[in-house]
């Protein structure tokens, strides 16, 4: 039942409308916080060299024949994935090109102060670490409601294009770019599949507590409310018995 509560509190707006929906300033925030975090959790994952979700694979394995920074490839793949939005008519919000923009940049700053730990226990513990602060970050920018990361709006397009399965398009897309980027030198390993298992309940748990609610919740009605809704005037200086 939370999880349904929290779905219907995502609201669905174009990118005019998410500008002016109500508190824009904690939303701002919050996506920039998030996109921050999500930058320094794909970090994380890299330095632990033990296994890296899709589309980091794709990434890492483009950084062995680009010379470019990890974060540079990051902004470069998903201003590349923002033209294929073009043919299936998606409409990007400002949250969208802030994640193609701002999570490569914190990834990059990251790395440059993150160390590889020297044991087995330490990188496992930067892996898991780093895979639930994603969680936690895709869920505060997604909880800001402005708008889609590149990749989920490519997945989001293709699903209303081709009227196929959410499910049959996130699996062909992530099948992909995973095989891809391990063709390409990407690393692969128990952190992809960690990574796979745990993502989608790791949201779950986080997004219903970062969801920025867009209308008020009716005020919690109290015992005199209660009261009186029984006993309220039906006349002057009348009122109604509860028996």
């Amino acid at each position: 039942m939370a999880r349904v509560a929290c779905m219907n509190e995502l609201a669905n707006l174009s990118a005019l409308e998410q500008l002016r929906a109500p508190r824009l300033p904690r939303r701002l925030a919050q996506l920039m916080l998030g996109l921050v975090l999500y930058g320094a959790s794909m970090a994380m994952m890299l330095r632990s060299h033990l296994g890296l979700d899709p589309w980091d694979v794709l990434h890492e394995g483009l950084a062995h024949w680009l010379p470019l920074s990890f974060g540079a490839i990051v902004i470069v793949v998903g201003l590349a994935v923002l033209l294929l939005w073009i043919p299936l008519r998606q409409r990007p919000g400002l949250g969208t090109i802030a994640n193609a923009l701002v999570i490569g940049v914190a990834t990059d700053l990251t790395l440059a102060v993150l160390q590889t730990p020297g044991s087995t226990a330490g990188r496992a513990a930067l892996l898991v670490g780093g895979i639930v602060l994603n969680g936690l970050a895709g869920a505060l920018y997604i909880g800001a409601q402005l708008g889609p990361g590149p990749r989920d709006g490519l997945m989001t397009g293709l699903v209303r294009r081709t009227g196929r399965s959410v499910r049959l398009v996130r699996t062909t897309l992530e099948v992909v770019v995973l095989v891809t980027g391990f063709l390409l030198g990407g690393t692969v390993g128990v952190g992809t599949v960690l990574y796979a298992v745990s993502i989608g309940p790791l949201v779950q748990l986080f997004l219903p507590r970062a969801v920025v609610r867009l209308e008020p919740r009716p005020p919690a009605q109290d015992v005199y409310d209660a009261w009186f809704l029984v006993h309220r005037p039906v006349g002057h200086g009348a009122f109604r018995p509860s028996w």
